[in-house]
């Protein structure tokens, strides 16, 4: 779940009055369970604004517990302009925290904290972009007249990039909030996450404080009502968000078939809804109208964009200039010749390594995951992703899906999953420590440098994903 997806939308709509100090609870549910809660702060500070969104979910996996807390500080000046951010989350216990302050050449320097490892790198300020005081005054400027559409840069503390939010202005509503009805505004927003474009409907009053909003998530209908911190701080309904996840196949796959290759027919389930997948070197991705067709094979050759910088270094998730991971990098590959060699070495010793296999953590990062040993497919991906670097090949986090024959009570099933490709031999070509290697049977929904926002962000097309056949591959 991307928590920066609701901080985003709550501060476009522009949720705080301008009052010295305003303070607003929100309850969130998940399809009518209460999952947590959402606090926004605004404040005035020696001619500065300062908002504070702070959200608090517990949801469950497999039926194990996972805590997800995200919380982001814009610094602004009075008339909207970004001067610092910051932005904490914690998933599980692991946690992160993102500092931001702008510079007077246009510049951001940013520092990430991750497993005990801090980062600091400096990157263009996006034109135009806004943090919540900026979106607030340009929603109250955009008035709430039937009809009214515009648009803003929102930028996002937790990923530490900008995406473009569209709003349209519908006629006011009858709603129904805990402490009873109300005549509201209706605002239809459209964040535009790569890939996977978010829908959501907000219900807001006269001074644009948001009441209700509801979005749809892997399959889910979430909901955030304004209420008192009673009404939000109640005690939470377990639910679980893996089984929702679950992408039912029409048959059962053979095992020559995923060695082989595999052809999926793809569409989405909302109506009118665009599916967005990336093309690998083994996924061919072709749109047929308004369904997409898409072969997989372990060994296509098909050769697409070479390495870039960020396939190399080290980052925040990837901290492959660290020592302990660069010596048991070495360690871990051995004698092996070449790079697809000492990839395969690499993938073999991650998966005796991490020997509590849970999904108990929430995302930990490659040096965390060392100290630790444990952890699902994610932990996986970022380590054998980090030594990889380690060892000078280029690698990239992939998340996607993987079948399986059976998962809990589910049979023939596609879980959410992560792998890793790294560039050997000229090709871009997979391996998965979490499972006994890669093979057809791996969809992937996006590919990125380890961010946790970025692949929960591939994620969210799970809630609009129906596989309609699945056919055999010519032999090649």
């Amino acid at each position: 779940m991307r928590c920066v997806v609701l901080v985003a939308l709550l501060a476009v709509a522009g949720l705080a009055p301008a009052a010295p100090r305003e303070e607003t609870w929100m309850s969130v549910t998940l399809d009518g369970r209460k999952i947590g809660h959402m606090q926004t702060l605004r404040e005035e500070r020696d001619g500065r604004i300062v908002t504070t969104q702070a959200l608090d979910v517990q949801l469950e996996r497999a039926g194990i517990g996972v805590d997800l807390f995200s919380s982001e500080t814009s610094e602004e000046t009075a008339d909207g302009k970004p001067l610092a951010f910051s932005a904490r989350s914690r998933m599980s216990g692991s946690e992160t925290l993102l500092e931001g302050r702008l510079r007077d050449d246009g510049q951001v320097e940013i520092t990430t904290r991750v497993g005990g490892q801090s980062q600091t790198h400096t990157a263009a300020w996006p034109a135009g972009a806004l943090l919540a005081e900026g979106l607030r005054r340009h929603a109250l400027r955009a008035g709430l007249a039937p009809g009214t559409r515009y648009s803003d840069l929102a930028y996002q503390p937790s990923s530490a990039d900008a995406v473009r939010v569209d709003t349209a202005v519908r006629a006011a509503e009858s709603v129904d909030l805990p402490g009873g009805r109300r005549r509201l505004h209706r605002l239809e927003q459209t964040l535009a996450l790569p890939g996977a474009p978010t829908q959501s409907t907000a219900w807001v009053d006269a001074q644009q404080n948001v009441q209700r909003m509801t979005m749809d998530l892997l399959g889910f209908r979430l909901e955030m009502l304004a209420c008192s911190q009673a009404c939000a701080t109640a005690p939470n309904q377990g639910t679980d968000m893996l089984q929702h996840s679950l992408l039912q196949a029409p048959r059962a796959l053979t095992p020559e078939e995923l060695r082989g290759g595999l052809r999926y027919t793809l569409a989405a389930r909302a109506e009118g809804a665009t599916l967005e997948l990336p093309g690998t070197d083994e996924q061919r991705v072709q749109r047929r109208g308004a369904t997409l067709r898409v072969d997989v094979a372990a060994a296509r050759g098909d050769t697409r964009e070479p390495p870039v910088a960020a396939d190399r270094g080290a980052n925040a998730w990837l901290q492959s200039d660290a020592p302990e991971l660069r010596s048991l990098a070495h360690d871990a590959a051995g004698n092996a010749q070449g790079d697809a060699a000492r990839m395969q070495a690499l993938e073999t010793f991650v998966r005796g390594y991490i020997r509590d296999k849970n999904l108990s953590v929430g995302y930990a990062s490659a040096l965390e995951v060392v100290k630790t040993r444990e952890g699902d497919c994610t932990e996986h991906a970022v380590l054998l992703a980090a030594l990889g670097r380690a060892l000078g090949i280029p690698t990239r986090v992939v998340d996607g899906l993987a079948y399986t024959g059976r998962f809990g009570t589910a049979e023939r099933v596609f879980v959410p999953h992560a792998w890793v490709q790294a560039w050997v031999d000229g090709h871009w070509r997979s391996y998965d420590a979490a499972l006994n290697g890669f093979d057809a049977g791996h969809i992937a929904l996006s590919v990125g440098d380890g961010d946790p926002w970025r692949f929960y962000a591939g994620l969210s097309t799970l809630g609009n994903l129906r596989l309609q056949q699945v056919e055999a591959l010519p032999a090649p």
